[in-house]
């Protein structure tokens, strides 16, 4: 194997796996997001197909030129979103405090001073009205520099930032819910993989010729290996259900033995993640067939033929040997964050009793 081939195959493995650690772990943070809906997993497939078909037709039927620059401006928009939405706990660190979140949502009278950090904005024809504090601003002025940079050079490693940013903040805030919906979903895009890769020339055609964020590159000889976002995103939701349910399990465990379960950040990562991690492990064993397979066949693989069997196989095998099948079919997210939420509150009515 040429070494510069065997590089970009390690690169795309790598920049697989971080944004699926980062965002399983973040999602471990309640948000407002709703969880998908077995219907919503059900007509997935269907809703993906369509999509797919109908760019197939675009490149067919249009100027490719002016699908890219479409696709690519809106991409675009939306990765300066990702980045922004990505770079927030970072620069929450590093900024001034009056500037996060923390400070705009006090409510003390000592703090009602650094309100002026926070700012809504209308936006009259459409009826939007958004939120947003000093930090995101600066976020988005970050995003907003690649994003030129990118839409002026298409380099690839601007186009794989766009890339890390979405897999990372998609597996963040997307949740699947329950391990059932997770199961359908990923059976349903199994067959849909295989069906547009090896029934048609649509999957191949438009990835070729789609020249948007929605891929991460690396360079190889005369041309790049590459990886799309989805056989990223769609396993790493799954894992990071995984990891939820991991630290359910932890959080019931000290309920039952009567522990504190108010645990500080720091304390909350010290929890027994089999699930996460032969589920994790699991993936990357599936995507490591799916380069040798490519490899030896020299033609394009649907990633999800191999890496959907490794990962549910690797849950479930976790379940059976734990003995947790039963707990693992009957958690929900929900039974997680409603838990959190209400810890949250009570917290915040000791503090206001004091």
């Amino acid at each position: 194997m040429e070494l510069d081939l065997l590089i970009s195959y390690i690169a795309l493995l790598t920049h697989a796996v971080i944004p699926i650690l980062i965002g399983s772990f973040q999602s471990l943070k309640p948000t407002q997001v709703e969880s998908l809906a077995e219907k919503d997993a059900y007509m997935f497939p269907v809703i993906g197909s369509c999509v797919l078909f109908s760019l197939y037709i675009c490149f067919k039927f249009l100027s490719e030129d002016w699908v890219n620059f479409i696709m690519s401006a809106y991409f675009t928009v939306l990765g300066v979103g990702a980045i922004a939405t990505f770079l927030h706990p970072i620069l929450s660190k590093i900024c001034p405090y009056e500037w996060t979140d923390k400070a705009q949502e006090s409510t003390s009278s000592k703090n009602k001073k650094k309100k002026k950090y926070s700012y809504h904005l209308k936006v009259p024809i459409v009826g939007w009205e958004l939120d947003f504090t000093l930090i995101d601003v600066i976020g988005t002025i970050i995003g907003g520099c690649i994003g030129i940079v990118y839409l002026l050079t298409k380099h690839w490693i601007t186009n794989n930032i766009f890339g890390l940013c979405f897999s990372t903040v998609s597996i963040q805030l997307i949740q699947l819910g329950s391990y059932k919906v997770g199961a359908i979903l990923l059976i349903g895009l199994f067959f849909y993989d295989i069906f547009w890769v090896f029934g048609t020339d649509v999957m191949i055609t438009v990835a070729k010729k789609f020249d948007a964020p929605i891929k991460v590159l690396w360079p190889k000889g005369n041309g790049f290996s590459l990886l799309g976002l989805g056989d990223i995103v769609i396993p790493g939701i799954f894992v990071a259900l995984m990891l939820r349910f991991d630290y359910y399990l932890y959080k019931k465990k000290k309920e039952e033995n009567a522990l504190n379960e108010n645990t500080n950040v720091k304390k909350a990562i010290r929890f027994d993640k089999s699930y996460f991690w032969s589920t994790f492990i699991s993936y990357v064993i599936g995507l490591v067939l799916t380069v040798t397979v490519l490899h030896i066949f020299r033609h394009g693989q649907p990633a999800l033929l191999y890496i959907v069997p490794c990962v549910l196989i690797g849950s479930l095998g976790c379940a059976v040997v734990k003995g947790d099948a039963s707990k693992l079919f009957g958690y929900h997210d929900n039974q997680l964050f409603e838990n959190q939420v209400e810890n949250k509150t009570n917290e915040n009515e000791e503090v206001k009793t004091k």
